[in-house]
C-alpha cells in the first residue's frame, strides 16, 4: 500500500492549501474552505485534499458541503484510508456501519507507530495493559503455555504477558506497529492480520488478550468467533472496551472510536459460549484531558 498522498503534487495547489490551513488555524473556517476549494480546482484528483476540505467545511458548520467533499474523497480513494465514511456517519449523512474501513485502521496505526508508546503512556495515561494483567492475575492463573495478543500494536501488552507465558504470539493489522513490536523482542511470532477477517494459525492458546483494540472494530461477532477457534478449553479471554454509557449496543464516537455497552459485552460472551469471570469499570486513559471509562473483562472457555 502506497503512502496516503498528503501533497497534491502541484506547487500552486499546495501553496493555496497551506494558506487555507493558516486561515483555519486563525479561526476563519469559511475563508479557509474557499481557499482549499480553490486548491482542489487545480488538483481535483487529490483525495486527501477533499477529505481535509470536508473537515474544514464541518468546522464552518457547512455539513452538506462537508458531505460532498467526503464523498469525493471516497470516490477517489475507495479503500478510504482517510476515514471519510466514518465522518459521513458521524454527521448523519450515511447510516452507521458495523465496522470502520480496514484500510483506515491500518493507515492510522502505520502513521501513529513511531510516537505510539509515548503518546499513550505519557500523554493519554494509558492503563489497559496494567489493568488487564491485574485482572488475569486475580483469577489465580499465574502461568500459561501459549498466549495470543490480538491487536498487539507496539507490544505494550506483550511486555506484560512475556513473564507469564512460555509462548507469545501477536496479531496486528499495521506493519509499522509490528515492526515496533518486533524491536521489543518479546514475541515468539508476529502475524499481520485484519482481526475482522482473521483465521487462527497454529495450536490453540490458553490465554488470548485484546487490549484497547475493540474500539477500532465496532461489531465484534466475527472476532469472538475467531477467538473461540484459537482458545483451548479452559482458556482465558481477557479484553477491554470503551464503555458506552447510553442506550444501544455500540456507537461510533466523535473520536472515530467505538464504545460498547455492558449489555453488548454480556451478549457477546453468552453467544460465544464463554463464562464471565470478572468485569470491572475503570478509567482506561485520558482523552482531551477527560477520563475515558472502559470495561476490563475476563472470560473463560468452558471445558
Amino acid at each position: 500500500m502506497t503512502p496516503l498522498q498528503l501533497s497534491s503534487n502541484d506547487l500552486l495547489a499546495d501553496r493555496r492549501a497551506d494558506y487555507a490551513e493558516m486561515l483555519f488555524g486563525s479561526g476563519d473556517h469559511a475563508a479557509a474552505a474557499e481557499l482549499m476549494l480553490g486548491a482542489l480546482e487545480i488538483a481535483p484528483q487529490w483525495a486527501m485534499g477533499w477529505f481535509r476540505l470536508g473537515e474544514i467545511q464541518e468546522a464552518a458548520g457547512a455539513f452538506e458541503a462537508a458531505a460532498e467533499a467526503w464523498r469525493m474523497s471516497l470516490k477517489l480513494e475507495p479503500a478510504d484510508r482517510p476515514g471519510a465514511a466514518l465522518k459521513l456517519q458521524l454527521i448523519g449523512a450515511e447510516p452507521a456501519a458495523d465496522s470502520p474501513p480496514s484500510a483506515f485502521v491500518e493507515m492510522l496505526f502505520d502513521q501513529y507507530a513511531e510516537k505510539f508508546d509515548h503518546a499513550l503512556v505519557e500523554t493519554l495515561h494509558y492503563r489497559v495493559p496494567e489493568l488487564l494483567t491485574a485482572a488475569i492475575a486475580a483469577t489465580g492463573r499465574g502461568q500459561f503455555d501459549h498466549a495470543v495478543d490480538l491487536g498487539c500494536g507496539t507490544g505494550l501488552m506483550g511486555v506484560k504477558l512475556r513473564p507469564v507465558t512460555k509462548r507469545l504470539d501477536g496479531y496486528d493489522i499495521s506493519a509499522e506497529m509490528l515492526r515496533k513490536a518486533r524491536d521489543k523482542g518479546v514475541y515468539d511470532r508476529l502475524i499481520k492480520a485484519d482481526l475482522q477477517e482473521m483465521e487462527p494459525e497454529g495450536r490453540t492458546a490458553d490465554l488470548v488478550t485484546a487490549a484497547d483494540v475493540f474500539m477500532y472494530l465496532g461489531a465484534l461477532d466475527r472476532v469472538f468467533a475467531s477467538v473461540i477457534k484459537m482458545l483451548a478449553p479452559g482458556g482465558l479471554f481477557a479484553f477491554s472496551v470503551e464503555r458506552l454509557a447510553g442506550e444501544g449496543v455500540f456507537e461510533l464516537q466523535e473520536s472515530r472510536r467505538y464504545a460498547h455497552s455492558e449489555a453488548c459485552v454480556h451478549g457477546l460472551i453468552a453467544a460465544a459460549g464463554l463464562r464471565l469471570v470478572s468485569l470491572e469499570h475503570a478509567v482506561i486513559r485520558q482523552d482531551r484531558r477527560e477520563p475515558v471509562e472502559g470495561l476490563i473483562v475476563v472470560t473463560e472457555r468452558a471445558i
